[in-house]
């Protein structure tokens, strides 16, 4: 469990009641994360959703290049303090769709996705709130995605 004085610095949780705020911090920890670690791998179960206070994350995409048989990584996009990341989490099918690394060495808050979804059926107001940074985070990506393929193509 974190302090919710610890969510509460950030914008994405400041729309959060205080009931809310308490909810959430006994659903999550803080973690230290190591230059070079995989966080997650595309295509795995995702188990938490991840707030970023300190450090960087690397996000990967990989395409199976099927005339020699390998997989090329893409950088997709960079995570940085204050953001949101393994939304996949909340979001059924609850598969990661990126590969997350540590860009250096990081601290994150660790969210219990499933048991935040549980929260979700008994606080409604939470669950849309979550949900309403998750999309867009979602919306964003998804924007630098498009930026990434025009770069490319360049």
């Amino acid at each position: 469990m974190i302090s919710p004085e610890l969510l509460r610095r950030y914008p994405f949780f400041r729309c959060l009641e205080e009931s809310q705020l308490t909810t959430l911090a006994m659903l999550s920890e803080e973690v230290t994360l190591e230059k070079g670690m995989i966080l997650f791998k595309e295509n795995e179960p995702l188990d938490f959703l991840y707030f970023l206070t300190e450090g960087s994350i690397d996000l990967f995409f990989t395409v199976n290049i099927d005339y020699n048989k390998q997989n090329k990584e893409y950088f997709v996009d960079e995570i940085n303090p204050g953001e949101v990341f393994a939304i996949s989490a909340v979001i059924g099918p609850y598969l990661a769709t990126s590969t997350a690394k540590v860009a250096q060495n990081s601290k994150a808050i660790k969210i219990d996705a499933k048991a935040l979804l549980g929260k979700f059926d008994h606080d409604p107001v939470l669950g849309f709130t979550i949900l309403k940074g998750v999309t867009k985070t979602a919306l964003e990506r998804l924007t630098a995605t498009r930026i990434q393929l025009v770069a490319s193509r360049s």
